[in-house]
């Protein structure tokens, strides 16, 4: 078994300034701890191509499209105070849209396929109109609409384990039922969604779920809602591809969250995902990075997660 890894180097050209905690850094203690590790020999680098437009198009408007494309080849620093910018991100994002993509034909080659995209800048906040968060394009939603679009997949899981609740995601597949989204994450908080009423609207209702958690959390509480939650998505829903927007912001310690999660619930998270995985899905699944910001934290935390998958 081995677990494709969606990287290019330039990803670390998306330039959000060396105080920004979304910084490339990130990218380069987690490769630094993957190659120091028994892992690194089983996975295989996979380079991606960009996105294109009409991919992001089944997700985002296209005047936000431009809007954000335009302030980048401007020479803009950001799109608001979190969302930082430089001239390459415009394309550094794309080609972040289309590792999601790539991660996608890769799984899709065979049963039990697995990937991991280690990609900046990250995506779910990212609404159908607006670039937020850190985010410019939601890489987990092209994802999805990729796998529909090019494969026939009929349903998708997007769970999503970061801090933070992904609105843009929830929102793209608000009125959808072939999309399912579900999200644990520290609440009140950061944007100000995601509350467990929440649950989707016209032929979506039902199909978002949300579990909000206070900050402080014991992990062993946290890991159990998760599962709990999970098992009773799998009653109803049956997805042909599984996408976990994976922030690791979540854990005990991260510079900008209250969650309790260690690296051990990661790991066991993920198996948990598996076997939903292997009896739905033929054991196809797309990691996506999102959030994690404590640098000495973050390559163990991915580490932990892509140990699962093996």
């Amino acid at each position: 078994m081995s677990v494709s890894l969606i990287y290019d180097p330039a990803y670390l050209t998306h330039n959000t300034g060396n105080h920004h905690p979304e910084n490339a850094h990130r990218l380069e203690v987690v490769l630094g701890t993957l190659k120091a590790s028994d892992i690194g020999g089983h996975l295989r680098i996979v380079k991606p191509s960009s996105a294109r437009v009409e991919d992001l198009l089944r997700c985002h408007h296209e005047e936000m499209v431009h809007h954000v494309k335009a302030l980048c080849e401007s020479g803009s620093s950001s799109i608001d105070a979190d969302t930082h910018i430089s001239r390459e991100s415009y394309e550094v994002a794309l080609l972040a849209a289309g590792g999601a993509i790539s991660a996608v034909d890769e799984v899709m080659k065979e049963e039990g396929g697995r990937a991991f995209c280690l990609v900046r800048p990250p995506g779910h906040h990212a609404t159908v109109e607006r670039a937020m968060g850190f985010c410019l394009f939601n890489n987990a939603a092209v994802a999805a609409r990729y796998a529909q679009a090019k494969y026939g997949a009929e349903s998708v899981l997007i769970i999503d384990w970061d801090v933070h609740h992904g609105n843009g995601t929830q929102e793209i597949f608000w009125t959808d039922p072939t999309v399912f989204y579900f999200s644990t994450h520290q609440y009140p908080f950061y944007p100000g969604t995601g509350a467990a009423s929440e649950h989707g609207a016209g032929k979506g209702e039902g199909f978002t779920l949300n579990i909000p958690l206070p900050a402080g959390t014991p992990a062993s509480i946290h890991r159990k809602v998760f599962v709990d939650a999970l098992h009773a998505i799998h009653q109803k829903f049956h997805p042909d591809l599984i996408i976990i927007s994976a922030g690791f912001d979540s854990r005990r310690g991260d510079l900008l969250g209250g969650l309790m999660l260690e690296d051990s619930d990661f790991s066991e998270m993920t198996k948990e995902v598996l076997r939903i995985s292997e009896q739905d899905s033929a054991g196809r699944i797309v990691g996506l990075l999102e959030g994690g910001y404590n640098l000495q934290l973050l390559g163990g935390s991915v580490k932990s997660h892509l140990t699962a998958m093996l």
